[in-house]
């Protein structure tokens, strides 16, 4: 799946008939219920039977191109199998195949207004986003995934040292976007500056303006659609090594004992993507954290996906982090 780029891998027998499809969709939930991937194809294939995903949908090898690009739309995929009269497969269409100059469904928010204090003295007279990972600034890097993705509307919150984004970016055109400036008076948190825009049409991609990643946007969009999702926030794994022995104890009676066991939590990764209805619940030009509306969105009753991050992931949050970025920098480098 990683080596075709597509996201998708056909499960067939011996003879190429069809039994099935593997998305990287059913990879994450996969991860998300902690199935081993040393487990056969089957076991993923068997978690989907029943489902909506259960059963792949497929067209006649011979279908027209007008057909296959009505079946891909009409049904919100972006893959379709063809197949003979026997049901083997013959070839594999995807949507961007039928869609000039592809555009991804998606407007963007880089949050870069923090003061970034855990990298002083570094950010004591630069944005944190525009610290370079060798020859550019990270939110450049952001940039260009952004643009590479199909994004071309890209807005950007400001505050600490506002002016060095402005005078580098401008307007975006050299970077192929167009860049929008929502200007802080005031910090008002991972969430509040959204309360700047005005309420958008699509689907909103947010991110945080100091991740370095290879996560793919398009990926993300079609999980979050998946899902039926009003709000999708990207997390990834953290383990935490007790370093001590672990006793769990029945009244007074000891059940169990674990040596220094390891912890595995999913924390938030500061990638998020958010529908137009999610935005009347920001509240304007006062503070407002991603979490305190993730909370509001749960307390409601609201559809919240976790979209599991398997690619690489760094938070350049602190000094340290910083450091392993100019480590990486030529993967960076290789890609402008």
């Amino acid at each position: 799946m990683d080596a075709n780029g597509i996201g998708i891998v056909l499960v067939v027998d011996p003879e190429r008939h069809l039994l099935g499809t593997i998305t990287d969709g059913d990879i994450r939930r996969a991860i998300l219920a902690k199935i081993s991937f040393d487990e056969p194809i089957s076991e993923l294939l068997s978690r989907k039977s029943g489902s909506e995903f259960g059963t792949p949908i497929t067209a006649p090898e011979k279908t027209g191109r007008d057909t296959l690009r009505n079946i891909l739309q009409n049904n919100h995929i972006r893959h379709l199998p063809l197949v003979d009269p026997d049901g083997k497969v013959v070839d594999l269409v995807t949507l961007n195949e039928f869609v000039l100059d592809y555009k991804i469904g998606l407007n963007a928010v880089i949050m870069a207004g923090g003061k970034g204090q855990r990298l002083r003295p570094l950010t004591n007279d630069l944005p944190k986003p525009m610290l370079r990972v060798g020859d550019r600034p990270i939110m450049e890097i952001i940039i260009n995934q952004m643009h590479s993705a199909g994004v071309t509307n890209v807005n950007v919150a400001v505050n600490h040292k506002h002016e060095k984004i402005l005078d580098y970016f401008g307007d975006g055109a050299k970077f192929g976007v167009n860049i929008t400036y929502l200007k802080e008076e005031h910090p008002l948190g991972t969430a509040g500056s959204l309360g700047m825009m005005e309420t958008p049409t699509e689907t909103v991609l947010v991110m945080n303006g100091d991740i370095l990643t290879r996560v793919d946007f398009g990926a993300m969009l079609s999980y979050h659609q998946d899902q039926n999702a009003d709000f999708t926030v990207a997390v990834q794994g953290y383990d935490i090594e007790v370093p001590y022995g672990v006793i769990e104890c029945t009244d007074t009676m000891v059940e169990s004992f674990s040596e220094k066991p390891a912890m595995r939590f999913l924390v938030n990764a500061g990638i998020y993507l958010l529908e137009p209805s999610v935005f009347s619940m920001i509240p304007k030009n006062i503070y407002f954290d991603m979490t305190t509306l993730i909370k509001s969105l749960l307390d409601t009753k609201r559809r919240v996906a976790a979209f599991p991050i398997r690619e690489y992931w760094l938070d350049i949050g602190e000094y340290s982090s910083y450091v392993e970025a100019q480590k990486q920098s030529t993967i960076w480098d290789e890609e402008s």
